[in-house]
């Protein structure tokens, strides 16, 4: 991975980590998720009348992305609804990489150097080390919270994978990135109307800029990773990306005022060093 393309996923860390913050307003998470997701979809509308549709051998997997995309939402937003941004951001990015490293590995048979492989490791141990913590502390030990949490990650790994192949197969990221966004807002807003009923959604209309600024974070974050996946190893992309746990963590900590944990200090020294590693190897 070039230093180029390292700090411009680190920038797409930031922006993640802004986003999943956003989801923490006063509005029900499911409902936040939702909005967020709309707001991807109708901001990439007008980029793909720029970029165009990607070729029909990609659509399988843009396909198989937006069922992956759907069950994280859900999951994502059940996990935010039971615990403390705290312990869940940590505990479904942390173990994403990880998951992600192994499919890779296995099933498309990416080569990582052993040092690279080394720091993807420390990363996951420094953000599993900052959600144990969280869990402890959690003001709502709600057991559920951590389950989600997971499931939350097993669908992350699921789609960073069929997305960096979807990607690579279409040969035009952005026509990728422009065309998921759009397909991916229908079955959320689908799925919330159903739900919650016109009426049920009508809170959303309060959040509309935060929404829309969350929205474009989203997609700004996700649109970079993509583009990366097609210029350098999946695994390494999707651990550079979990770095936003600490982003999140000093949000968590300083604008949400959820409780400071001394540990997060040790968790963040390995998640940099397991960073450094990626970078280096």
């Amino acid at each position: 991975m070039t230093s180029g393309v390292f700090l411009i996923v680190l920038s797409a860390a930031l922006l993640h980590a802004g986003w999943n913050a956003v989801i923490k307003v006063r509005l029900d998470p499911f409902l936040a998720m939702t909005l967020l997701c709309g707001a991807c979809g109708l901001i990439a509308v007008p980029a793909v009348a720029v970029t165009g549709w990607p070729p029909h051998a990609a659509w399988p997997w843009m396909v198989a992305s937006v069922v992956l995309h759907l069950g994280y939402y859900v999951c994502l937003s059940e996990a935010y609804r039971r615990g403390d941004m705290g312990q869940i951001y940590p505990i479904a990015r942390g173990s994403a990489p990880l998951l992600t490293a192994l499919l890779s590995l296995v099933f498309l048979h990416e080569t990582m150097s052993p040092g690279a492989l080394a720091g993807v490791a420390l990363l996951g141990c420094g953000v599993v080390l900052l959600s144990l913590r969280g869990h402890r502390h959690s003001a709502s030990h709600n057991r559920a919270a951590p389950g989600f949490a997971v499931l939350t990650a097993v669908t992350i790994a699921g789609y960073t994978v069929v997305d960096g192949i979807g990607a690579r197969t279409a040969g035009q990221a952005s026509a990728y990135a422009a065309a998921l966004f759009v397909l991916d807002a229908l079955p959320m807003l689908a799925l919330c109307l159903y739900r919650y009923g016109w009426s049920g959604m009508a809170p959303m209309r309060r959040f509309l800029l935060p929404g829309l600024a969350g929205g474009a974070m989203s997609l700004t974050a996700y649109w970079i990773v993509i583009w990366a996946m097609t210029v350098a190893p999946i695994p390494l992309v999707a651990a550079v990306r979990e770095t936003s746990v600490i982003f999140a963590g000093l949000i968590a900590v300083f604008v949400l005022k959820e409780p400071f944990s001394r540990t997060r200090a040790a968790a963040t020294a390995l998640t940099v060093l397991g960073l450094a590693l990626t970078r280096l190897f």
